[in-house]
C-alpha cells in the first residue's frame, strides 16, 4: 500500500491544479483542463469490490475514481510545446461503463495563467488519438472559427495516424478532419523540442506515444495513458478497460514502473488525480507511487 500523508490522500480524491517542476532549463507543469470520474470495477476490472473496500483513499464520497483531464506545457526558452490537448469545453456522461462523467474546458484559461497564449503554443504532441487528449485541438477558438493553436504543428505518432480509420469507425470523423492539414507524423526516438523525445509504447492503442524529457541530470516520462491511476503502480498486471491490447499494456507497464523507480527519473500521469508528478519507490509491499510536491 502507498506510504501516503493525509494530505496525498486528500489529493487522491481531487482534480490536479496547475503543477509545475524545473527539469534544468527546461519547465514542465501540468495545465488542467478539467476531470473525469471513473466507475472502478469498470474501468480496471480484475478489481474486485474488496480491493476498493482496502483502498477507499482513492474513491469520492460517491465511490468514483477521481481523474484529472489536460496538457503538458514544456517551456524551453521562448519556446513552449503541449502534450495533449485535453477534452476541449464539453461535458459527457454516461449512465453505465467505466465513464461516470468527463468536462473539460479549462486548459486555455489555465495556459494563461501559466503566462502562455495558445497561438503562441508551436506545436502539440498527442500521446494518442482519444477525445480526451484531442479536445481544444478540434475545436475553435473561443468566440470565433479559428483554431486554437493557430500555428501549431499536430504530432502524432506514424502508427497511431497510420490506423485513423479505427477512429472514424468510432464516430470520429470530424476530429480526423480538423486534424489532418496539420498532422506531422513522429517515429520512435525522434527529438520534436529540445530534450523532448518520442517513445512508441503500442498496448493502449495502436501506436499510443510516450514523451521523455530530459534536463538537468534527470529525466521525465510523460507516459500518458500507460497507467491511468496510481493503483496501478502497484499492481501493474490490471489493465484498463480502454486499453487495445491489455496484455501488451500490462507487459510494458511492468516495465515502466520499474522504468519509474531508477534514480533521477519522474513520472507524469495525465489522468492521475492530484499527484501528477511522482516517482516510484520500493516499500514494504513492492513498487509505489510517491507525489512529488511540484
Amino acid at each position: 500500500m502507498p506510504d501516503l500523508t493525509v494530505d496525498q490522500d486528500v489529493r487522491l480524491r481531487r482534480p490536479a491544479g496547475i503543477r509545475s517542476i524545473w527539469l534544468g532549463d527546461t519547465k514542465v507543469s501540468y495545465v488542467p483542463d478539467g476531470d473525469v470520474r471513473l466507475r472502478p470495477l469498470q474501468l480496471l476490472q480484475d478489481t474486485t469490490d474488496e480491493v476498493w473496500a482496502a483502498h477507499p483513499e482513492y474513491l469520492d464520497a460517491a465511490g468514483h475514481l477521481m481523474g484529472s483531464v489536460g496538457a503538458l506545457l514544456v517551456e524551453h526558452g521562448d519556446r513552449a510545446l503541449l502534450i495533449d490537448a485535453g477534452f476541449g469545453p464539453q461535458t459527457h456522461e454516461s449512465p453505465d461503463g467505466p465513464v461516470h462523467a468527463i468536462h473539460g474546458g479549462a486548459l486555455v484559461q489555465n495556459l494563461a495563467e501559466l503566462g502562455h497564449a495558445p497561438e503562441g503554443i508551436e506545436a502539440v504532441a498527442f500521446t494518442h488519438l482519444h477525445a480526451d487528449h484531442l479536445g481544444w485541438a478540434c475545436h475553435p477558438a473561443p468566440g470565433g472559427d479559428r483554431p486554437v493553436f493557430a500555428h501549431a504543428e499536430y504530432l502524432i505518432s506514424e502508427p497511431e495516424w497510420d490506423r485513423r480509420d479505427l477512429l472514424e469507425a468510432q464516430g470520429m470523423t470530424e476530429q480526423v478532419a480538423a486534424l489532418a492539414p496539420r498532422v506531422r507524423t513522429v517515429t520512435d526516438g525522434q527529438e520534436i523540442f529540445p530534450g523532448v523525445r518520442v517513445r512508441i509504447t503500442p498496448g493502449h492503442t495502436v501506436g499510443h506515444a510516450e514523451y521523455v524529457i530530459t534536463g538537468g541530470g534527470r529525466r521525465l516520462i510523460a507516459f500518458g495513458d500507460a497507467m491511468h491511476s496510481p493503483i496501478q503502480v502497484d499492481h501493474p498486471d490490471w489493465s484498463a478497460a480502454f486499453d487495445h491490447d491489455r496484455a501488451q499494456t500490462a507487459d510494458h507497464r511492468r516495465r515502466l514502473v520499474a522504468e519509474l523507480a531508477e534514480p533521477g527519473t519522474i513520472g507524469f500521469g495525465v489522468h492521475f488525480a492530484d499527484v501528477v508528478f511522482g516517482h516510484v519507490r520500493q516499500d514494504g509491499h513492492g513498487p509505489a507511487w510517491h507525489t512529488l510536491d511540484a
